[in-house]
């Protein structure tokens, strides 16, 4: 069991923090880089998870919504298990290559494969992409795209490591990465889906035609407020 009386040290107030072995590093250091990005990950699912709780369960004449209880139960689910293998992805990167202490769980290919399983069975309640989505919607979905982008980098940046660094990351870590960042975007199609939410997808630009876009809003609407004040 863990225990933590005190949060504040003070060892690193010289700009270095220590791995799991007890070595210190620059907080600069790219492995710190990944721990860092774990972290961020983590907050961001975090936020969907708040994002979640905040949705209305109940309609206004006090019966339930459905829809959402059931896209509250399947994520804050998954949320729970995902959450704690990011954390525990964040301690196998704080731990220099070989120095994995005894006892320590790591991710395996089987934490991966969960991920791809829930994919796929999102997916079959999904139509195919008919172009790209763009980030927003809802606020749970808008939040699931800034969780998979933060994905995004954390993986560039275990990259980086594992090509500077011997034995810098072992090859599950990159394939789970890889596979969070996807699950991300899947789920949050799915719950668009499911809580019935219109997607914001991206038009070519040949098919934006000649929009004047806010300007020419600001300029109706101007005309609207100067022809309501003359009746």
């Amino acid at each position: 069991m863990v225990r933590i009386t005190k949060v504040h040290t003070g060892t690193g107030d010289d700009g270095t923090t220590g791995l799991v072995d007890g070595s210190r590093r620059s907080k600069a250091d790219l492995r710190l880089e990944a721990v860092g990005g774990c972290d961020e990950v983590n907050v961001a699912l975090g936020l969907v998870r708040a994002a979640v709780d905040g949705l209305p369960s109940q309609h206004a004449d006090g019966g339930s919504r459905s829809n959402v209880v059931r896209v509250g139960a399947v994520v804050t689910a998954a949320l729970d298990r995902i959450q704690s293998e990011v954390f525990d992805l964040g301690a196998e990167l704080a731990t220099p290559p070989g120095k994995v202490p005894e006892g320590m769980a790591v991710l395996e290919a089987r934490h991966a494969d969960v991920l791809l399983d829930e994919m796929d069975e999102m997916l079959e309640e999904l139509a195919p992409l008919s172009s790209f989505v763009l980030p927003g919607g809802s606020d749970l979905v808008a939040r699931l795209h800034l969780a998979r982008v933060l994905t995004r980098r954390l993986e560039r940046t275990v990259v980086q490591l594992r090509d500077s660094e011997v034995n810098g990351a072992r090859p599950v870590v990159l394939v789970y990465i890889n596979r969070l960042s996807d699950w991300c975007f899947v789920l949050g199609r799915w719950c668009s889906h499911r809580l019935g939410e219109a997607e914001v997808v991206w038009r070519p630009l040949a098919q934006r035609g000649t929009d004047d876009g806010v300007s020419g809003m600001l300029r109706r609407q101007r005309d609207h407020d100067t022809d309501v004040e003359g009746l």
